[in-house]
């Protein structure tokens, strides 16, 4: 593969520029993608040429940059989570009709949660869930319930820290991290007040798949009140339907 005179490879380069996108950032101009990307105007400007007349991004009519549906429609084809998602949403729809607010499908990837999948609502408690957005394992209950049944290994490298603080309520000392892991495989769910927002419960459950391992978390964000823990029974239910889903799929 072709290498710049930096030793990178053009690939490198490539995935720079695409990780430069956000889901709060997701048109940026050209010299912010280059800034992002740490390449020079000019590289960046041919490279974003190159990967337009490809399809891999598009230009707005302000010029501006974003992902382009061929690199969707690419990823769409070989994303490991496709058959998940396409087998839990009948499930998370249900939930959510009975929820309300916010049902989310979180899966491991490296050491942070991915979501896969979020339904939302209008007047919805607040959250930062966004689709493709990621969130640290230890602040949130998808995370903890992933990271519960994670490798040991994994499990070591986050209690190691460091374990970042977005609220009072977040989890930050390793001890008691691993003792509310411990308390997740037993219980076999996790509720989380305040971890994320002091105005929000994260209310998370394990899915397994066919082969007893756990493949994802489904969870619940609502008002962090007295009738959080109601909507536990639900989700673990849920999750419940998702596993049948998957195993006679």
């Amino acid at each position: 593969m072709a290498r710049s005179s930096s030793g990178e490879s053009v690939l490198e380069r490539v995935v720079r520029i695409l990780e430069a996108f956000t889901p709060s950032d997701r048109a940026l101009t050209v010299g912010e993608l280059s800034r992002r990307a740490g390449l020079p105007p000019a590289t960046g400007s041919r490279m974003v040429a190159d990967m337009v007349t490809h399809g891999l991004l598009a230009r707005d009519a302000d010029r501006r940059v974003r992902v382009g549906t061929r690199l969707w429609e690419l990823a769409s084809r070989a994303s490991p989570t496709l058959s998940l998602r396409e087998l839990a949403m009948p499930v998370l729809e249900e939930l959510h009709g009975h929820v309300g607010h916010h049902v989310q499908l979180g899966v491991l990837d490296g050491e942070q949660v991915l979501f896969v999948e979020r339904l939302s609502a209008d007047q919805a408690v607040i959250n930062y869930t966004r689709i493709a957005a990621r969130l640290p394992l230890h602040a949130s209950s998808s995370g903890l319930v992933l990271l519960a049944h994670a490798p040991a290994d994994l499990q070591e490298r986050v209690l190691a820290g460091p374990l970042a603080r977005f609220t009072p309520f977040t989890i930050t000392d390793p001890g008691e991290l691993r003792r509310r892991l411990a308390d997740v495989r037993r219980d076999g769910f996790v509720v989380c007040g305040g971890f994320l927002h002091p105005e929000a419960t994260g209310i998370a459950v394990p899915v397994r798949d066919e082969g007893r391992q756990v493949a994802a978390a489904v969870s619940v964000i609502v008002p962090n009140d007295d009738r959080a823990r109601d909507r536990v029974a639900p989700l673990a239910s849920a999750a419940r339907r998702i596993e049948q889903r998957l195993l006679t799929h």
